[in-house]
């Protein structure tokens, strides 16, 4: 294939509107499902520490919805022009140098794969022993994995179906542990709105409770970050310049239902560990629960949540960005091989202990790509893209040997600075690596290379789904991811 043809891998085309098959109610099933995380249990058993149970819901509401407005901000790439992550940072990283930042992207992505999985086989091996009294759980882990990655090549369609089965039993039993959890709670003379282990006073309140927000947006800064490339399958109206009516399925999704499905599962990990001191309620159950089929029921229910959430907002955005990476040479089912494939070797097992440190410094991290996206679409470009240049090797966001210097050093400040302030990390990185970009590039970097959009802001150009526009890259191929998508 030739060499201006690496960027034109179908996999990674505007999804057209006879694709988007997400509509407003199935997102936000599919977003109950992603946001039923057990790892999401140890920011509650960390916050209950140190803070009352009512400040961890309130730090936790305030970092999920400020993560949902990040979310539904950089999401609307997908909607307008139906652009994947990856393909849209060539804008603000060049045609090369967005593989750097996207890479790590699809590396966290792999991890939260492999950390999930993890939990999930914990409560399949859990049931066997139950039943069996057979303790296999790395055999567990990999037998998992291995059906989540098949589940996850039939495409975008399938993974909405099985959320669609899977969420409302999800919601139900999270809240029957939280109800016996409580009890066991009360049982050892521990109120659940009045307990804390070790109270913080004065200024430390402040502190801890800006961690669990910094914590819960770092948890989901991965989405943040890429939401375009689930938002681009999501239905949305032509010639709708309404930015909330053109978002209005992402809106019900990141910021109504996932920061009451996810503050319910924080809550549920603090009371786990006001009631036992074990802030993972798996293991917790496991210990107290006296009653075989309701446990046996709810490891299973455990194991579902988590492959709904990794084949939506872990496998499938790490796969689109590998893909990116590799080209045409690289389709959609090998970059998810790739992503189970690391999940296993960085061995998610050892994770768990230090997930809170981690989040705060991956935050960070992300949160730089996040603000740079948000000035680089909303701020600078004001939303208008010329799409088909994102797909030339030799065009208007090659730049400098494909780098953009103005994106690059925007990110490593800003991610390095917010490694500073661990406990403020997603808004410094963000604040930090926005301002820096919004000058680097308006004042240097798009003097020196111009861009058409900045040049002529032409609604009829460079809009996509408000003026009614559906890119087309190139005929021939655009056949072909067609075809693929009636395959999957």
């Amino acid at each position: 294939m030739a060499k201006n043809q690496y960027l034109k891998s179908p996999d990674l085309f505007p999804v057209t509107e006879q694709n988007r098959l997400i509509s407003s109610f199935g997102f936000a099933v599919l977003w109950t499902s992603m946001a039923v995380v057990l790892a999401a249990f140890a920011i509650g058993g960390d916050a209950i520490q140190q803070i009352p149970l009512h400040l961890v819901i309130l730090a936790t509401l305030v970092g999920s919805v400020g993560i949902g407005v990040c979310m539904t901000l950089t999401g609307d790439i997908g909607i307008e022009h139906g652009l994947s992550f990856p393909v849209y940072m060539r804008a603000p990283f060049g045609t090369i140098g967005t593989h750097i930042p996207s890479i790590i992207r699809g590396f966290v992505a792999s991890c939260w794969f492999g950390v999930n999985t993890f939990f999930g086989a914990t409560g399949i091996n859990a049931i066997l022993f139950i039943l069996y009294g057979i303790d296999q759980w790395f055999l567990c882990f990999l037998v998992f994995a291995a059906l989540q990655l098949l589940n996850t090549a039939f495409g975008i369609k399938a993974i909405e179906k099985f959320a669609n089965l899977a969420a409302p039993i999800i919601v139900i039993i999270s809240g029957w542990m939280y109800l016996v959890l409580s009890d066991q709670a009360q049982a050892a003379g521990r109120n659940i709105w009045g307990w804390v282990e070790n109270p913080a006073t004065g200024t430390a309140v402040i502190g801890a409770f800006a961690i669990t927000a910094m914590a819960t947006m770092g948890f989901w800064g991965t989405l943040a970050a890429d939401m375009p490339s689930i938002s681009r399958f999501i239905k949305a109206p032509k010639h709708e310049r309404n930015w909330f009516k053109r978002n209005k399925a992402q809106l019900i999704g990141s910021i109504v239902a996932m920061p009451i499905v996810h503050t319910c599962m924080v809550i549920v990990g603090a009371v786990s560990y006001i009631a036992v001191f074990i802030s993972n309620p798996v293991d917790a159950l496991v210990e107290t629960s006296s009653n075989v089929v309701i446990l046996g029921i709810l490891m299973l229910m455990i194991a579902l949540a988590q492959w709904s959430t990794n084949t939506s907002s872990n496998l499938i955005p790490a796969a689109t960005i590998f893909s990116n990476v590799g080209g045409p040479r690289v389709p959609h089912w090998i970059g998810v091989m790739i992503a189970g494939l690391i999940g296993i070797l960085v061995q998610p097992w050892n994770l768990f202990s230090i997930i809170v440190p981690a989040l705060l410094i991956v935050g960070g991290i992300l949160a730089a790509i996040v603000g740079i996206l948000v000035v680089d679409y909303y701020i600078l470009r004001k939303r208008r893209v010329n799409v088909p240049e994102l797909y030339e090797e030799g065009g208007q966001y090659y730049y400098w040997k494909g780098l953009n210097l103005a994106g690059l050093f925007s990110w490593l400040i800003g991610g390095g600075v917010s490694l500073l302030i661990p406990s403020y990390s997603y808004l410094v990185g963000f604040a930090i690596g926005g301002l820096l970009y919004y000058v680097s590039a308006k004042y240097w970097w798009f003097r020196k290379y111009r861009q058409e959009e900045l040049e002529d802001p032409s609604d009829e150009r460079f809009l996509g789904l408000t003026v009614g526009r559906e890119w087309v890259i190139d005929e021939e191929e655009e056949e072909e991811i067609e075809q693929l998508a009636e395959e999957a």
